[in-house]
């Protein structure tokens, strides 16, 4: 009995590695192959699967090659298992042209996060600054939605020699997220150091042009994913979304003391309070506190950071962010109005940080050139 390689490459070639969606061959997971007479010593490299995987794997190999090859082939395979490298970090250095970076952030899901993101983007390109939203919920993707942008893909464009995405656009504000590379219904199962690339390539590979502010939307949590940002992005500051209730005052309080701890050391510029109080609207003058009065507010006195303002829990806000037309775009409205105030306050205690506090690898306001929110 003699054994053709051509015969066991090609049936090799009708597996699929384990996490490559291409097969052995294709996918570079088969190195080696040695025919000897009716011997087969195949080499395979592997990438962290299972030892349960791994072991399917070899039993299909076996019944393949004796399904296609021959029945009688004495088979043997010798498994590397190769931890992949990790992720390259995302890199500590100012990204030309941003002038402020801002991250979003919240303890817990649920509190509006994403919502008062879109809106503070919004108000600051009312007032005529140039802003950008970085997506950062990498497993939650909201922002497109919020800004009708669902559908859309970024552009590639041709920055000194290199090619580079160009930020989707709308209502002023510039905007990458996962959400763009992925179907509505598709679910993103990621290990950290995949998002950290994903995540990596949206700030540092895009093409973001002149900003005075970039709003980076943290997933809620104190995770991987704020690591990444926090340790590595030259930030000016954070802000800390809540609602008054004490459950998520709780994961508030995490959040700041995340930012805060020696190893990152992000000035935190204020806790927004969301869904503050609840005013129907044949009853203007009255005010519900359903989840809490003033609980994001004495916690801001409690932790000495400032205290941007309070959010009232508005039918709109929610319908206007289905549609993809954020509330501060309702022009003379209380709505309105509440986003102005918070947008002006977060602003005011940014430009007291970037006077008074030493920098966090942050580039200080100097540009801001029809920014009527620094005027």
């Amino acid at each position: 009995m003699k054994l053709n390689k051509q015969e066991v490459v090609q049936a090799l070639k009708t597996i699929t590695a384990p996490g490559a969606g291409e097969n052995l061959i294709d996918s570079k997971a088969v190195t080696n192959i040695m025919v000897f007479a009716d011997e087969i010593d195949i080499d395979v490299r592997l990438t962290n699967p299972s030892l349960q995987a791994r072991k399917k794997l070899e039993v299909t190999i076996m019944e393949v090659l004796h399904e296609k090859v021959h029945s009688k082939a004495k088979i043997k395979i010798n498994t590397k298992v190769e931890t992949p490298a990790p992720a390259a970090p995302i890199k500590g250095q100012p990204i030309a042209g941003i002038d402020s970076i801002i991250a979003i952030s919240s303890g817990k899901g649920g509190v509006g996060k994403s919502t008062v993101t879109v809106n503070l983007a919004v108000t600051l390109a009312q007032m005529g600054c140039k802003v950008g939203i970085l997506d950062a919920d990498i497993y939650g993707p909201s922002i497109p939605t919020m800004l009708d942008l669902e559908g859309k893909r970024p552009l590639s464009v041709n920055v000194d020699g290199k090619s580079k995405m160009a930020p989707v656009e709308n209502y002023g504000v510039k905007v990458l997220s996962i959400g763009f590379f992925t179907q509505p219904n598709q679910a993103v199962v990621w290990r950290g150091p995949m998002a950290a690339k994903a995540l990596n390539q949206m700030i540092f590979d895009a093409d973001w042009g002149n900003l005075d502010f970039l709003l980076i939307d943290l997933p809620p949590g104190t995770g991987d994913i704020h690591l990444s940002i926090v340790q590595s992005l030259p930030l000016n500051g954070a802000v800390v979304v809540s609602t008054p209730q004490n459950v998520a005052l709780a994961d508030a309080k995490k959040g700041i003391a995340m930012f805060t701890q020696a190893n990152i050391d992000v000035p935190v510029l204020g806790i927004i309070e969301n869904m503050a109080y609840f005013t129907p609207e044949e009853l203007p003058d009255n005010k519900y506190y359903i989840f809490g009065k003033q609980g994001a507010e004495n916690l801001a006195a409690d932790k000495n950071v400032p205290f941007l303002g309070a959010l009232p829990l508005v039918q709109s806000v929610r319908e206007a962010a289905d549609v993809g037309r954020p509330a501060a775009l309702q022009e003379a409205t209380p709505i309105q109005q509440s986003f102005t105030e918070v947008t002006q306050n977060l602003v005011t205690q940014l430009l007291k940080r970037n006077t008074t506090l030493p920098p966090t690898k942050a580039v200080a306001i100097t540009n801001m050139v029809g920014c009527a929110a620094v005027k």
